[in-house]
């Protein structure tokens, strides 16, 4: 058995490394680095419960490992493979000319990025008693992870009509690349973000901030898709991006800031969602007034 489950892990590794990175939002590097700061920020309990749960990979596909960055890669491969039906979850596209975000009719089948988020922290919520929540759990954990990191994507919470950019093919540094494709993987290299070097340079500065009483996901949610109308979508003139244009530096410099903001951003929500979940401030009856109530 023992053997198996080596063969098994190096599988996986070996096809996390051959997995194209701009199947990664934020890339790898990105995510990694908003789990690995987000954990750096918890408290000793809420670190106990991390580990404890990150655990339970062992009941979902036999990979217990306590390392959290690495375990909040998984959703991106999961949803090629094991997790078909999860696709949706990791993005919410709102009609273009729209400024304001209704879940009614932006999710109206129940399948996108806050139904994703919702769903993991009602299953970290809730106590196991069996295998098979305890396979559940060890997922809802590697989602909740991927998932805020996605959230603060831009154009993770941007148009329909465009695919979140990804059918805008454009010229960045150089090479033809589509728009989506530059906030996943391209800005956060060009920053020069890498994990785990740059993750003392995305934890907070100064004595950690308490996890406060409550978390709420709409305003997160609002604030990234008026990044994405504002700026991932239009040069610094005004104009709206469309295929074919280049992006100077202007662009450029005004984004990266903007990347590092929203993973400095990512990792902090994270961690205060860990703690309420870990100090049992957080449960099911209490989470949608808590969590997604409007700004």
């Amino acid at each position: 058995m023992r053997y198996i489950r080596l063969i098994y892990l190096s599988f996986c590794f070996s096809f996390w490394a051959l997995w194209p990175a701009s199947a990664f939002a934020w890339g790898k590097p990105g995510h990694q680095l908003v789990c690995s700061v987000a954990e750096t920020q918890l408290d000793a309990t809420s670190r106990q419960w991390l580990k404890t749960t990150l655990a339970l990979g062992e009941f979902l596909d036999g990979n217990g490992s306590d390392n959290f960055a690495d375990a909040c890669l998984w959703a991106d491969v999961a949803k090629y493979s094991s997790h078909r039906d999860s696709y949706e979850l990791h993005f919410i596209n709102i009609p273009a000319g729209i400024e304001t975000i209704d879940l009614a009719r932006d999710c109206a089948a129940m399948d996108c990025l806050t139904v994703g988020i919702r769903r993991s922290l009602v299953y970290l919520s809730q106590d196991s008693h069996g295998k098979r929540e305890d396979a559940r759990k060890a997922a809802a954990l590697r989602y909740l992870g991927h998932l805020v990191g996605d959230l603060h994507q831009p154009l993770h919470v941007s148009h329909e009509e465009d695919w979140g950019g990804n059918k805008i093919k454009i010229t960045g540094f150089g090479a033809p690349t589509n728009l989506h494709s530059l906030w996943d993987v391209i800005l956060v290299n060009q920053a020069g973000l890498s994990y785990p070097a740059s993750i003392n340079r995305l934890k907070p500065k100064g004595p950690r901030a308490p996890a406060t009483d409550s978390v709420q996901i709409m305003p997160w949610l609002q604030h990234s898709f008026e990044l994405a109308r504002t700026t991932a979508y239009r040069h610094t003139n005004g104009q709206l991006i469309v295929s074919g244009d280049g992006l100077n530096a202007a662009y450029i410099a005004r984004a990266l800031p903007m990347v590092e903001g929203q993973l400095t951003s990512a990792a902090h929500h994270l961690a205060s969602l860990l703690t309420q979940v870990a100090n049992g401030r957080l449960t099911v009856d209490t989470m949608d007034s808590l969590v997604f109530k409007p700004e």
